[in-house]
């Protein structure tokens, strides 16, 4: 009967006859028998497979190449080899798709670089194996979380009119003909699609908080998208974003739900891709496993803005960026300041001047009710707020960053009709992913990463 390698592995099947089909990853001749690494992809450990050349067809299966699919009937026995404990003694193999010479994925050391390149191929190496295996039990762990503590999935738009941040950094979409405007020398967009300017979301977040304010709790968990012209090995200008909102909740509670949330998705990460993990520790991060087993067990410092700031400046350090007081923290600030409390480290009540407008305002007028959590070796890994429930309040501050009120009157109505305290955050998936796997680039736990000048696939 047919078996997914996996359950091979799984099951005591010393002795059963089985069919098998995948691909070949290595192929080892000898002049009367053969070897072939052998991966069906449903688990990140290859299966050997033993051939003689009393099997039919032995030359013809001689000629098979690394790379193409094959089938293979045979019987599970103890492995005589080192590296393996069970192999696969081949009664009969069979061709199904067969793979040129110049195959990219050779086995052998290739660079990054080049596999980003070949980045529809790149799934077949044993890097990105146990790297997109990690994102997708990653993004398992992370819907378990939410549905078992009764949190309602919301799917927000992914085209809409309004930036959320306040940022302007938006991809605008259109029907307009491009090449009519730039004749024109205007836009009319009455004539559009939507009949006004929107773009891509950068978040979902303002339209989960009306789901928060039905259902108490909810969250999305979907691609968002920054026209942000930055080449650096965190940003993607089309990245998947968490976001939960939870109603009668403030920042205090939104930090015990940052924490269970990360502890959660880590050790689920840890218990269901055991190999692919073994194999980033010992190839790609050097205790990388201890790394995320502390954090699992870390005690979250809970520090004011303020307090951070005034930790730098009293270090005695020489710093390239000098922090300062109503300012942001540089990346050597966030490893420095989770190195002196030894764990990760929740930044709250920041200075209002650098935080969105949605935040709450503090009884100070000076700062708002926000939050980063950083963490030891990644710096920060997500943030969040408490929302500013005061209709007034949200109004007054929209006035203060002129910002426009065209199609946010919904938003600021949920204030009116029965608004409440609540909370929300996010996380960028892929900066979880990079701390998860240690691999540090974004292009690199991406299948198909979107970067300025690259949109490749």
């Amino acid at each position: 009967m047919k078996y997914d390698v996996k359950d091979i592995f799984k099951e005591e099947c010393i002795g059963k006859e089985v069919i098998i089909e995948g691909w070949v990853r290595n192929h080892r001749k000898q002049k009367e028998f053969g070897f072939i690494d052998f991966s069906d992809g449903t688990c990140f450990t290859h299966l050997q497979i033993v051939y003689d050349n009393l099997i039919n067809n032995f030359e013809e299966i001689q000629k098979i190449k690394n790379g193409s699919s094959i089938c293979v009937y045979g019987q599970i026995v103890k492995s005589e080899g080192k590296g393996q404990n069970i192999e696969l003694k081949a009664k009969d193999i069979k061709l199904l798709g067969d793979c040129p010479d110049d195959y990219p994925m050779q086995p052998k050391q290739h660079t990054r670089e080049f596999l980003r390149e070949q980045a529809y191929l790149r799934p077949r190496t044993n890097l990105f194996q146990a790297v997109f295996r990690v994102r997708s039990v990653a993004a398992m762990a992370i819907h378990t979380y939410f549905q078992t503590n009764g949190y309602v999935y919301a799917h927000t738009p992914l085209i809409t009119a309004n930036d959320g941040e306040g940022a302007g950094q938006m991809f605008q979409v259109t029907t307009l003909d491009l090449e009519k405007i730039a004749k024109l020398g205007k836009v009319e967009l009455d004539k559009d699609f939507y009949g006004k300017k929107v773009g891509l979301a950068v978040t979902g977040q303002l339209e989960a908080e009306t789901f928060a304010l039905a259902f108490k709790k909810t969250y999305t968990f979907g691609p968002t998208f920054r026209a942000e012209n930055s080449n650096t090995k965190t940003h993607a200008s089309e990245f998947w974003m968490i976001e939960p909102e939870i109603a009668f909740c403030d920042l205090n509670e939104n930090m015990d739900i940052m924490e269970s949330m990360l502890k959660f998705v880590v050790k689920y990460v840890l218990d269901n891709c055991k190999s692919e993990m073994e194999f980033l520790d010992k190839f790609v991060e050097k205790g990388l496993i201890n790394k995320l087993t502390k954090l699992l067990n870390s005690k979250f410092t809970r520090i004011d803005h303020e307090e951070v700031i005034t930790i730098l400046k009293q270090s005695g350090i020489k710093w390239e960026f000098e922090p300062e007081y109503g300012k942001d923290i540089a990346k050597e600030h966030e490893k420095y300041i989770t190195e002196y409390f030894n764990g990760p480290v929740f930044i709250k009540n920041w200075p209002k001047d650098i935080k969105a407008f949605y935040m709450k305002l503090n009884e100070d007028n000076e700062t708002v009710a926000a939050v980063d959590l950083e963490v030891p070796g990644a710096g920060e890994l997500m943030g969040g707020s408490q929302r500013e429930e005061s209709y007034e309040k949200l109004v007054n501050r929209m006035k203060e960053l002129n910002m426009s009120f065209d199609g946010l009157d919904w938003y600021l109505n949920l204030r009116k009709y029965g608004g409440c305290v609540h909370s929300g955050f996010g996380m960028g998936f892929e900066r979880l992913l990079i701390y998860l796997t240690g691999v540090d680039n974004i292009r690199d736990v991406i299948p198909y990463p979107r970067t300025p000048g690259n949109c490749e696939y």
